[in-house]
């Protein structure tokens, strides 16, 4: 994934509107919600329905969030007679998540280490 983006420390190369779209794509996955919904959806794709009953929030509320994280690309839809499935478009989003977690993991270590 990352060898994609590799181009970051050139960062006065990118041009400001692919500034822009990477910066919508961090605003994207800076709702709680928006995680929890990514997370749910890990194990395959679920109706809206589904994600309102695994959330404990409105439909609209649901709605909201999805329609957010499937303008940046994150997810895909299909419709089927009156549902409407959503499921990860972009799986690399979870080597992102990783990574995150992977740092949030050896930060609490540390301070594991400096308390015990």
């Amino acid at each position: 994934m990352f060898s994609e983006i590799s181009f970051l420390p050139m960062a006065k190369d990118i041009p400001p509107q692919t500034i822009e779209l990477i910066a919508e794509r961090f605003r994207a996955l800076g709702e709680p919600v928006r995680l929890q919904i990514l997370m749910a959806l890990r194990e395959g794709e679920r109706t809206v329905s589904d994600l309102v009953e695994l959330q404990g929030t409105s439909q609209a509320n649901i709605s909201k969030h999805l329609r957010i994280l499937t303008a940046s690309g994150f997810l895909k839809r299909r419709k089927q007679g009156l549902n409407v499935f959503y499921a990860i478009s972009d799986k690399e989003i979870f080597d992102m998540c990783e990574m995150v977690c992977g740092g949030i993991r050896k930060q609490w270590e540390a301070r594991a280490k400096l308390l015990g």
